[in-house]
């Protein structure tokens, strides 16, 4: 079949670099792409925004299945227009993607769903903001309404701090803190039968430790090798399914990629926050064991035929990506430093090691930074502790000016500690 993934990040390149790989993909295009995107699809330009620019794109290539990558466009009905064109499409209409547009509506349906989440208000006033921070004391956490590219939650000790982000919001939600380790589980789902993927797990904040501010993501792993092996299973039972049936049952069934943010308490699993899109960096590491070939899954998916899919087969290699981000992020990220050693890591690191590439142009000959979030150099081995040696050695041969990551990506995990 002719695939047409959209959007232009690292999550992009790792379905385009699994896409490529699938003998059932005949064509791959991506729109509209980036500089390490174009080494494995045809790239095309189009607003990413634009539900009938979309469609109209899909029709003319004859895609036969069309995939929404960031979250902007589903929330905008992207994935609508596609499917009025007659285009299969993965990824969920524009009112079940409220579950990742608005914290309010996900809360809303996760009390109806008996999902376990951390207790909330919901706020619009200075009075209640003030009346729920000291409801719930420090640690505060506070989550502006609506889309914030990853960098719309403070979690700080600090009062006034987390009153400033709640009043520079037009809606925002103060909840709880969880406390204990934060997993990502992704599943696919069609509306009806649920298909978890393997957990992941994530670094948020921009410096070794986790400190500094909160980011996009600055690298994964997965497995999780202290995770408890029936995870999945109790998330599956008692969040993923639960939130499926419950939107279906409201009339907007969610299809598509359905993401938990889970925090394993030492009360039990909580869910922090839905999304409904693959994540960014877990993504690249989650398609990097995948074994089965990922296009007739999410086709499967698409049509409302999941219930027909064999049992997904995934690699024994454990994986790690390390994001290497640009001078300044998170705040405003400097672009159009050129980025050396690409051609290294492809001639020492294969094929364990390899970089999927983000916010990133072709200038010239050079290949220049384009934006917060670089380069996900990603690598594979027989456990963590392999995989992260391969995938520092990688980011070692990459030279980019005023570039960062950290050095501490799956090393608490690597070494053994149950509680990374």
């Amino acid at each position: 079949m002719k695939v047409l993934v959209i959007g232009g990040g690292a999550r992009e390149h790792a379905l385009c670099r699994s896409l490529s790989l699938d003998p059932d993909v005949s064509a791959l295009y991506c729109a509209p792409g980036n500089a390490g995107i174009a080494e494995v699809a045809e790239l095309h330009p189009v607003d990413a925004l634009d539900g009938a620019a979309v469609a109209r794109l899909a029709t003319e290539l004859e895609a036969g299945l069309v995939i929404v990558g960031p979250e902007a466009p589903l929330v905008a009905g992207v994935a609508d227009a596609v499917r009025e064109a007659g285009i299969p499409c993965f990824g969920p209409s524009e009112e079940a993607a409220r579950l990742e547009g608005s914290k309010a509506f996900a809360k809303d349906v996760m009390a109806a769903a008996n999902v376990p989440t951390a207790r909330s208000y919901v706020c619009t006033t200075p009075e209640e903001v003030d009346t729920a921070l000291d409801a719930f004391g420090a640690p505060y956490v506070v989550k502006d309404d609506g889309l914030a590219a990853g960098k719309g939650v403070v979690v700080t000790d600090d009062l006034e701090r987390a009153r400033q982000h709640a009043l520079a919001c037009e809606r925002v939600v103060i909840e709880e803190f969880l406390d204990g380790p934060e997993v990502s589980l992704f599943a696919i789902t069609d509306g009806v039968t649920v298909l978890p993927l393997q957990p992941a797990q994530d670094f948020k904040r921009a410096l070794d430790n986790d400190e500094g501010p909160n980011t996009g993501g600055m690298g994964a792993y997965s497995p999780l090798p202290w995770a408890d092996p029936k995870l999945v299973d109790e998330v599956m039972q008692t969040v993923l399914q639960p939130t499926v049936d419950e939107l279906r049952r409201r009339g907007t069934p969610f299809s598509g990629l359905l993401y938990a943010g889970l925090a394993i308490t030492s009360r039990g699993v909580r869910v922090i926050e839905f999304n409904a899109r693959f994540g960014d960096p877990e993504t690249q590491v989650v398609l990097a064991r995948l074994q089965t070939p990922l296009a007739g899954v999410l086709l499967n998916a698409a049509n409302g035929t999941l219930e027909a899919q064999p049992p997904l087969i995934w690699r024994d290699d454990a994986a790690v990506t390390v994001v290497v981000a640009s001078h300044n992020y998170p705040d405003t990220p400097r672009t159009g430093d050129q980025i050396d050693g690409l051609d290294d890591v492809v001639a020492q690191g294969a094929p364990h090691a390899y970089v999927l590439h983000a916010g990133t142009r072709r200038d010239g000959d050079a290949i220049v930074s384009a934006g917060g979030r670089v380069l996900s150099v990603t690598a594979t081995g027989a456990d963590l502790a392999q995989a992260r040696e391969r995938a520092y050695a990688a980011v070692a041969r990459i030279h980019l000016d005023g570039g960062h990551h950290r050095t501490d990506i799956a090393a608490k995990a690597a070494a053994g500690d149950r509680r990374a």
